[in-house]
């Protein structure tokens, strides 16, 4: 059988993993053995209890596969070179290592004991704290605010935006909606500034000004996790990784990218990862088997944002839903996933 390596066990790779287990020689590399939900992070910093509902082993769904855990140094045209001097060799490669955020909202390199470690710190962090500041208005900086200021009403949460107004890719109606939401438990929102440094105490803005914190949350600067590209592949990923209509690598044909880690312009979620493990897992397997590929089309999808546990925002192709409704679905989409992780 083929051997196909998956690295990265987010949204995109699982899905990947999961269409491709028992139907060839099927090896994951993740630096956790766990998939983790990402969207319901956020809720983990004000409910550390909730982590519990976020995790599902990778071997558990995936019994027919090898499960690696280790950090990926470099790839070549045969084989992954781990650290520690391993080496996974690969006919066909899938790389879905996604991005990583400052700490504790995404981490990169850090083993279940370690994370949930991280995140109990900084909900007692959130606890013992007056002054929040939260840098970026785009929607995790939205959703996190939202959390905070409706778990807490001793908080002063401050989000700080470089733009002019809140999640600037979402319609205005969305943006109002969550602005106003935001504004009426307290949330100050400053648009126009940009940090340019801080210290101990206060962030400093572009502006002269200077805002105090007690805990900070940077929720901009993402980047993608691809430091392994290297040598002959650097070239195809200086802020991203390159690919084609059939999500490979050009010119390198038995090599796919997928999820947050692709450079394809578009909104970085969930749903539109799990899309990319779709197309690549149908046409590696069409590769394996001589059949034709298909092509990916980015469009956009629908998006569904949080605004702590009892309001949100549902938007698609300039349809609007605001309310109670979009929270119930988004409790609901995270048990469907997470139950189709645990089977």
């Amino acid at each position: 059988m083929k051997r196909v390596v998956v690295i990265g066990g987010g949204f995109a790779g699982a899905r990947v993993a999961k269409k491709l287990n028992g139907k060839c020689n099927l090896t994951l590399i993740d630096t956790e053995d766990y998939f983790e939900y990402a969207p319901g992070i956020l809720r983990v910093l004000v409910e550390p209890e909730h982590y519990k509902k976020l995790h599902a082993k990778h071997k558990g769904y995936l019994p027919d596969s090898k499960v690696v855990v280790g950090h990926v140094k470099k790839i070549d045209k045969k084989n992954i070179l781990l650290v520690g001097g391993k080496k996974v060799p690969y006919d066909y490669l899938v790389i879905a290592s996604g991005s990583n955020y400052n700490t504790p909202i995404k981490e990169q390199d850090t083993f279940f004991a370690t994370r949930v470690k991280h995140l109990l710190e900084a909900n007692k962090k959130i606890q013992n704290s007056n002054k929040i500041a939260i840098v970026g208005a785009g929607l995790v900086g939205i959703e996190l605010a939202a959390e905070i200021a409706t778990h807490y009403n001793d908080k002063k949460v401050t989000v700080i935006s470089s733009g002019s107004k809140i999640l600037e890719r979402n319609s205005s109606k969305a943006g109002n909606y969550a602005r106003k939401f935001l504004e009426n438990r307290g949330v100050e929102i400053i648009f126009n500034e940009r940090i340019i440094d801080k210290d101990k105490n206060n962030l400093k803005g572009q502006s002269g000004k200077e805002y105090p914190y007690d805990i900070v949350f940077f929720t901009v600067g993402v980047k993608p996790n691809i430091q392994f590209m290297q040598g002959d592949f650097s070239k195809f990923a200086p802020k991203g990784i390159e690919v084609n209509e059939y999500l490979q690598i050009p010119g390198m044909e038995n090599i796919f990218v997928a999820g947050d880690v692709s450079n394809i312009v578009e909104e970085k979620t969930a749903q539109t990862a799990e899309k990319h493990g779709d197309v690549v897992a149908n046409n590696v397997l069409a590769l394996i088997n001589g059949n034709s590929m298909k092509k990916y089309i980015s469009k956009k999808r629908l998006m569904v944002i949080s605004l702590g546990k009892r309001r949100g925002v549902i938007e698609h192709k300039g349809f609007v839903i605001t309310g109670w409704i979009p929270a119930i679905l988004k409790g609901f989409i995270e048990k469907m996933v997470m139950s189709s992780f645990r089977r």
